[in-house]
Formats: structure tokens, C-alpha cells, sequence
């Protein structure tokens, strides 16, 4: 059976629930993509250009620092990585989760939560970041997908 880690950056919460739930349902461990510095109100605020998250969107270099790593990143087979979509993709933390680990050899499977934006190019996007992995296009599931529908879902890379 394949070695399963589901991560996540969840910044109100929601994707952090659909992170717990596809990994009660599929048995794998959990890792949250942690900020070093945690994000307030304020610096969510998409409505202000001058926010955190804005100015970080804005700047495609940006690596937010993350405050914990994941331990033994090789012991895993294939690892979901779940995050919110910020301005149609993934938000910057997920650029710096990539660039972090050698993900060579590896199916990685992006998840995201959303009202109701698309996951657009977060899979290309992550694909680039680690060209050793094999990067699905991944998915966008609303707050309240089933643990059912997330593991059926998730079914077709776990072995």
C-alpha cells in the first residue's frame, strides 16, 4: 500500500477541515503547511491591495517561511497538498512547501477549497516547482465534500 500524507495550508479553516477529513478517510498522516508568521484578518483582506496575502499574490517570487517541515519527506509515496485558491491559484506557502522537498519520484495531488473559483494552473504551477514529482491537476472541493466522496476521490492514487 502507498505511504499517504495529506498537507494542508488552511488560512479560515476550511480547507484544514476537508484536510482532516480525506485523511481520517484514507488512513494517511497530517502536516499543516504553517506560516511562520500567521496570517491576521487584516492580512486577508483581498479588497485591500496593500494586505499581506495581496502583496504577496502580487509578487510571484514570494516565499512566505514556513514555521515547521515534514519529517522524512521520502518515506512518502504520494502526498495531497490542500490549500485555499487565492487569486485563481495557489497562495505562495504552497510555492515554498514545493521548493522545500525533493518530491522526485512522487505523485503529488493538489486539493483546494473555494466558494466557488476554479484550481486553475495550481498543478502546472506546482509541476514547475518540482520537476522530479508527477503532478496531477488536482481538484476543488467545497466545505462540505463527505469524507466518503474525498476518499473515492482519492482512491485513484492510493494503492
Amino acid at each position: 500500500m502507498s505511504r499517504v500524507l495529506v498537507s494542508y495550508f488552511s488560512a479560515s479553516g476550511v480547507t484544514e477541515r476537508v484536510a482532516e477529513r480525506l485523511a481520517e478517510e484514507t488512513g494517511s498522516q497530517l502536516f499543516e503547511i504553517e506560516p511562520a508568521a500567521k496570517y491576521t484578518d487584516e492580512d486577508l483582506n483581498w479588497q485591500d491591495s496593500l494586505s499581506r496575502s495581496s502583496v504577496e499574490m502580487k509578487d510571484r517570487g514570494c516565499r512566505p517561511v514556513i514555521h515547521s517541515k515534514v519529517e522524512n519527506m521520502g518515506q512518502y509515496d504520494v502526498i495531497f497538498v490542500g490549500f485555499p485558491i487565492w487569486w485563481y491559484r495557489e497562495p505562495s506557502i504552497i510555492d515554498t512547501f514545493m521548493e522545500a522537498y525533493d518530491f522526485s519520484g512522487k505523485t503529488v495531488v493538489p486539493f483546494a477549497t473555494s466558494g466557488g473559483s476554479p484550481i486553475g494552473d495550481s498543478g502546472k504551477n506546482m509541476q514547475a516547482l518540482a520537476p522530479g514529482a508527477r503532478v496531477m491537476e488536482g481538484k476543488r472541493f467545497s466545505a462540505e465534500t463527505s469524507g466518503k466522496a474525498l476518499a473515492e476521490w482519492a482512491a485513484k492514487w492510493i494503492k
